[in-house]
């Protein structure tokens, strides 16, 4: 039994899957158009994607062409999500999420509502972003995190609420950040300090 199954001619009216003639694969398990609300439509995803089993793709969930997931994937409603994606095992987008082209996320990240990840970003594995500075206690307006072009997340790294990464920086591994990073930076440490990135890492990734 092959391990996808060619979608193509399946009559799958509610869901685009590219022209009929590029590839879409789909291991079994995995969910693509989860109704949340009475009228959500169906999630368009762009050709030559790969869905892993036990994927979940939420209605009015947009993604371009090469997107590609690994097992365990959730993706909630009205996230938009650019060209030539990778989203790791285990890792959870949640809802009105936007993230642009060329993005590697890798597996166990955690990325709240209303986050903004730009192009040629890295986020390394078991990140964990959040929304929300005083949880359950008092009114707070959610606020998503913002990673800005060619940023680098490094592993195990964790960030409060409404935290902007500039472009091109780059949070160390373990790093606790809780506050903006700024462009070329890096932030290293729990809570994180900042200094400026070394000459030869003043580059964008190179995130294919």
């Amino acid at each position: 039994m092959p391990i996808f199954k060619d979608l193509r001619g399946k009559g799958l009216k509610s869901i685009f899957l590219g022209s009929p003639n590029e590839n879409f694969g789909i291991q079994n398990s995995a969910t693509i158009g989860l109704s949340y609300r009475h009228g959500s439509k169906s999630p368009v995803i762009g050709k030559n994607s790969v869905i892993r089993s036990n994927t979940v793709i939420y209605d009015d969930v947009k993604i371009g062409n090469n997107f590609k997931t690994g097992h365990n994937v959730l993706i909630r409603e009205k996230t938009i999500i650019g060209n030539d994606v990778l989203v790791g095992t285990n890792t959870v987008v949640e809802g009105n999420c936007k993230i642009g082209s060329n993005v590697s996320i890798q597996s166990n990240v955690y990325v709240p509502t209303d986050s903004l990840i730009e192009d040629y970003v890295f986020i390394g594995p078991c990140a964990c972003f959040t929304n929300d500075r005083y949880p359950i206690r008092v009114d707070y307006d959610l606020k998503g995190p913002v990673i800005r072009h060619g940023a680098s997340i490094g592993a195990n790294s964790t960030f409060l609420s409404g935290v902007e990464v500039g472009e091109g920086a780059m949070v160390a591994a373990g790093a606790i950040v809780t506050r903006d990073v700024p462009p070329f930076y890096l932030a290293i440490g729990a809570p994180a300090r900042l200094r400026p990135l070394p000459p030869q890492f003043n580059v964008l990734n190179k995130i294919k």
